[in-house]
């Protein structure tokens, strides 16, 4: 990270941490229904600004490193989660926690940035009864974005018997502007299980979209703008039983 590779022994090697959503949102999870205390970090000069004056070649890795480190003693837990130079710390003792921010702070300098709040994208809003994870700032973003802060608003991100069809309609003359406003949205389904599936059908046409693919996804920024503060709750008396379904459809 940042200053401390060395030329000769791992100056060339270029890697980041990166954690799956999906691990993130079972993480909070887990430590709201178990009280445990959340804390953020970050890491300062992860990356440096300077130009690139040599070819890099890039090979996939045989093995990968771990992202997420957990360490029991005795009826302590800790867990740290890192995201290139974010951090997310859980434990059951505030103390292991801060002696933890003391020693990363001397391998690394670090910005201590308190009690969770917000975390790559996701605001975090904590309470006796849970927590509650939504992107309403990034939502809002988007729509502004688009260009449609004062489009009409839908009730459903989908039309009804609406189906999307891979050949249907004229090809868009600038595939840029969908596949740009689908990848917002993609990202956006983190805390939007509601847009989910429409959102990922779309992104099925990012290599020739079609205006009725466009007309689609601007029928989702409707319904968003609708409802930019919907998110994702993790009830305090949750049951950590893990459940699947599944469609046949």
């Amino acid at each position: 990270m940042g200053y401390t590779q060395k030329e000769g022994f791992d100056y060339y090697d270029t890697f980041s941490p990166i954690e799956k959503f999906g691990t993130v949102r079972v993480l909070l999870a887990i430590a709201v229904v178990n009280n445990w205390h959340l804390a953020q970090l970050d890491v300062n000069n992860v990356f440096l600004y300077g130009d690139l004056h040599e070819e890099v070649y890039m090979s996939i890795p045989t093995r990968s490193n771990y992202s997420l480190f957990t360490q029991q003693q005795g009826s302590s837990f800790i867990a740290l989660l890192v995201y290139v130079d974010d951090i997310l710390i859980t434990s059951n003792n505030l103390e292991a926690i801060n002696q933890l921010k003391v020693f990363l702070d001397r391998q690394f300098k670090l910005k201590d940035l308190g009690n969770l709040r917000y975390f790559l994208g996701l605001e975090v809003a904590r309470s006796n009864t849970g927590i509650a994870l939504c992107q309403i700032k990034y939502a809002l973003d988007i729509v502004n974005a688009a260009r449609m802060i004062g489009c009409k608003t839908a009730r459903f991100p989908k039309e009804q018997n609406c189906k999307i069809s891979k050949t249907e309609g004229n090809l868009l003359n600038d595939p840029s502007i969908y596949r740009r406003l689908v990848g917002k949205l993609l990202y956006l389904t983190l805390t939007r299980p509601d847009i989910t599936y429409v959102v990922h059908k779309l992104s099925q046409y990012m290599d020739k979209p079609r205006e009725t693919h466009l007309q689609a996804a601007y029928r989702v920024m409707q319904y968003i703008k609708g409802s930019p503060g919907k998110g994702l709750f993790f009830s305090s008396k949750s049951q950590l039983h893990l459940k699947a379904f599944n469609d046949s459809d």
